[in-house]
């Protein structure tokens, strides 16, 4: 993983939340149809966490972990020592000849949109036949979340750096566009999407949620006088669009967007 603006991932941010964000790669993992891949890569390893989950399925397997970001993968590798893992970049990658398992938890968001589908075709063709990619991406460009992240980068003083950078990353396709795009390399493409109803403690911690990833590309361009004045605007923002629950907690709606394809 990467942002546009080079610069490094915080493992620790993004792992705030480990235990929700994991629960997507699990439900991602329980789709796969196979049942003792010989090599499986796990691209955009992030800290590990997926890794993990992928071990626990798949003890018998060689297992990489590839990521762009120096930090992830330190604390992927101090976490699974015996695990193998790699620096790489997902648009150039090649997968060590007899994967057959591509594993990627929400990675693919980050490229841009029209990169997306080629870079996934690509991988596919990696394959060998009965070979799986599978992968799980945010689908919230639309959400309030994100919504607002978008109309407090254009109502600031920070705007005319945010202006010239475009942080917002491109939405994603629909399901039909990743389907006939690939369904000619697969013998099957599963598609589906998963809405998930994160209880969290109030607006802050939703700010801490995307603070670990898709605040980012807004934030990280700033100096830390704007980089503060940014966050307590958006925090304005997120405290009134998501009313607080019976119990004082507040909700956080996370569409995902999961495909499973088997290369014919």
């Amino acid at each position: 993983m990467s942002s546009p603006q080079k610069k490094d991932w915080s493992a620790t941010q993004y792992l705030k939340f480990g235990d929700q964000r994991t629960r997507a790669v699990r439900d991602l993992l329980s789709a796969v149809p196979l049942t003792s891949p010989s090599r499986i890569v796990d691209l955009g390893c992030g800290p590990g966490n997926s890794t993990e989950v992928l071990l626990a399925r798949y003890p018998n397997a060689t297992i990489t972990g590839m990521d762009s970001s120096d930090d992830m993968l330190a604390k992927a590798g101090a976490a699974l020592p015996n695990i193998d893992f790699v620096k790489g970049d997902l648009t150039t990658y090649e997968p060590t000849a007899g994967t057959d398992l591509l594993f990627s938890n929400a990675v693919f968001q980050w490229l841009p949109g029209p990169a997306r589908i080629p870079t996934l075709a690509r991988l596919i063709k990696t394959l060998p036949s009965g070979g799986v990619i599978a992968i799980q991406v945010p689908d919230n460009f639309h959400e309030r979340s994100h919504r607002l992240m978008r109309e407090t980068a254009a109502d600031g003083p920070w705007a005319p750096i945010l202006s010239k950078l475009n942080p917002e990353r491109d939405p994603i396709a629909a399901p039909a566009t990743f389907y006939d795009a690939l369904k000619p390399l697969c013998a099957s493409v599963d598609i589906w999407h998963t809405h998930y109803q994160h209880v969290l403690e109030g607006p802050q911690a939703i700010v801490e949620w995307v603070k670990g990833t898709g605040l980012r590309p807004f934030v990280d361009p700033l100096d830390e006088g704007m980089r503060e004045g940014f966050l307590k605007a958006y925090l304005e923002r997120i405290a009134e669009a998501y009313p607080r629950l019976g119990d004082g907690k507040v909700m956080l709606t996370y569409p995902r967007l999961f495909l499973v394809a088997v290369k014919a």
